[in-house]
């Protein structure tokens, strides 16, 4: 690796873990959250829930709407894409699952232009869980490995 993209992803990492930090409500994340994207049981369920719950807006391939980064004219983001060329597997499982279940402006303490349901009341734990599973294990190993390094970072403090 060389020392540029070394220091891009590292400039990148405490990016997140300071979005993280900074957006996180205290006592609304559980950083006891695991994914497990190795059980396929779990993943098949998440797949399923994924299909019923996700797909209309992230896509049946996890892909996103289209311009995903760029807002409406009503100041909205598209729904980001769940692969490999999105921004999820930049926030550890807490803050993912934290994300799901209550929403981006629980998450942050103020209102958000966002068209993303917060699922508390509607999906249970467990298959909130196990979506973020299904979408872990759809990533690239090297991902994976990234990822849960970052959840060790983010479960030590």
């Amino acid at each position: 690796m060389n020392k540029t993209y070394l220091g891009l992803t590292v400039a990148i990492m405490v990016s997140v873990g300071l979005i993280y930090v900074l957006a996180a409500p205290t006592e609304e994340v559980n950083a006891s959250v695991i994914l497990m994207p190795n059980d396929q049981a779990i993943v098949a369920r998440g797949k399923e829930v994924y299909a019923q719950n996700c797909a209309s807006c992230h896509g049946e391939n996890l892909k996103g709407q289209a311009d995903w980064q760029k807002r409406d004219a009503e100041g909205y983001l598209p729904a980001p894409p769940h692969d490999i060329d999105g921004h999820t597997w930049h926030h550890p499982d807490s803050y993912l699952f934290s994300m799901t279940k209550y929403g981006i402006e629980k998450m942050i303490g103020k209102k958000y232009p966002n068209n993303m349901p917060a699922y508390e009341g509607k999906l249970s734990d467990a298959e909130i869980i196990a979506v973020l599973s299904y979408i872990k294990n759809t990533w690239p190993k090297r991902i994976q490995l990234r990822h849960d390094q970052m959840n060790m970072q983010a479960n030590s403090k």
